[in-house]
């Protein structure tokens, strides 16, 4: 009899190792789960400085003239009366033809 309930222990335990090993909510379920948390994490970290970034450049664009005059600059190109553009083209690499440069200067293959 006590052979048995040895055996059937035994036997209880095997299986509740099989589950915890292989089964649902596993060891390696658990592990892969904290991979995706950390990643999560991170991810959402990265995109709270990004979100933060751009509602500095909202507020800056809503209430400041000089964003707004550094971005029309940058981003369009406008000048103040007065002022004189000077545009620097660079030479066109060797073994380039000039329409190959052209092309290239303007982002089209």
């Amino acid at each position: 009899m006590l052979r048995w309930v040895a055996l059937l222990l035994l036997l209880l335990l095997a299986g509740l190792q099989l589950k915890l090993w292989f089964g649902g909510g596993s060891m390696q379920e658990v592990d892969s789960l904290r991979v995706a948390v950390n990643k999560q994490t991170s991810d959402n970290a990265r995109l709270q400085k990004r979100n933060q970034a751009l509602a500095a450049d909202v507020h800056d664009l809503k209430h400041g003239d000089q964003a707004v005059e550094a971005r029309a600059r940058t981003e369009l190109g406008l000048i103040k009366p007065g002022e004189v553009f000077y545009q620097v083209v660079e030479p066109a690499r060797a073994g380039s033809s000039p329409a190959t440069a052209a092309s290239a200067a303007r982002g089209s293959p």
